[in-house]
């Protein structure tokens, strides 16, 4: 018994750790770091040679309620950025009531250029959900694909969204003139409820500006791989995409736990690769009212410096 009591005495302290570890986390998950409002960059060499810089704003996965005057705060700060592009890529908001406070917070910005996707929670109104769900291959809940009349006011969002020029992508395209830049977006629906119809190609093909200087985006809000696949086989040169919330928990030497999607569980946040095509995929804004918290990624918006690619070496 003597060697026994030690080792339960051992186990206890252990125990007792872990649990001040967690109860640790919860708080600064809940309390802290779901207001840790962020600016990530990054900057990629994708343009033609020759064409001057831009700078795009991504934003998406806002998950709005009206009385969240910090991310407020943030949204509007966000325009001190003077972005040449602004892409939304949907989930704007969880209530009815934060329509109208969205479009006053985001107001300059959508004077800019602009284009935006929808997501589930700009149709649905958000619900408890049992967190182990996204640890399952699938996490929809039964029906969730389903036809169904959205609980939302989504056309009214899509209005105001698209009062002063931003082009709805929903599952169509569209050109954007930046000055010397024809940027080319195809969009889709959300691919989370698989309301995704990829665009037929224009007919007549689109014929090159005289410039000769085009960019070819894709948008869409949850990166499923047949998305993605089917933007790189449009001639995309760069993929933008929310939904994941960056895995929303997010361990030391792990990452991301899931992505909610088929996105590998490496790619749930920030640039990366898919098939020789950058994806930037943002860990958004917010999260559901049901399950406001964040672990080591934080609510972010994303700053994309575009420049243009080096001229090959001749010789």
């Amino acid at each position: 018994m003597s060697e026994v009591r030690p080792a339960l005495a051992t186990a206890g302290v252990l125990g007792g750790l872990g649990l001040g570890a967690a109860a640790a986390a919860h708080v600064w998950s809940r309390h802290v770091e779901i207001h840790r409002y962020t600016l990530r960059e990054a900057e990629l060499r994708i343009l033609p040679p020759g064409t001057r810089t831009i700078r795009v704003l991504h934003i998406s996965d806002i998950h709005l309620l009206p009385e969240q005057h910090r991310k407020l705060a943030f949204l509007e700060h966000l325009e001190s950025l003077r972005p040449h592009l602004v892409i939304d890529t949907g989930d704007n908001i969880a209530s009815a009531a934060a329509v109208p406070a969205l479009a006053e917070a985001i107001d300059p910005l959508l004077r800019r250029p602009g284009a935006f996707v929808m997501g589930s929670n700009d149709m649905f109104e958000p619900m408890p959900k049992n967190p182990a769900r996204y640890l399952l291959p699938d996490a929809r809940p039964a029906g969730l694909t389903e036809p169904r009349e959205p609980t939302l006011p989504t056309e009214e969002l899509a209005a105001r969204l698209s009062a002063h020029g931003w082009r709805d992508l929903t599952n169509t395209r569209a050109v954007i003139e930046l000055g010397g830049l024809e940027v080319r977006l195809v969009g889709v629906d959300d691919p989370h409820l698989e309301r995704d119809e990829m665009p037929s190609p224009p007919t007549p093909a689109r014929p090159a500006p005289e410039h000769g200087n085009v960019l070819h985006l894709g948008v869409a809000h949850a990166p499923y791989q047949r998305v993605l696949d089917a933007f790189v086989a449009d001639g995309a040169e760069l993929i933008l995409a929310g939904h994941t919330h960056g895995g929303q928990l997010r361990l030391p030497g792990i990452g991301a736990l899931v992505t909610n999607c088929d996105l590998p569980r490496r790619q749930a946040r920030g640039v990366s690769d898919w098939h020789g095509v950058p994806l930037n995929v943002s860990a958004g804004l917010g999260a559901s009212p049901y399950s406001n918290y964040r672990l080591l990624t934080p609510p972010e918006a994303t700053l994309l410096t575009l420049r243009a690619r080096r001229p090959s070496a001749v010789g």
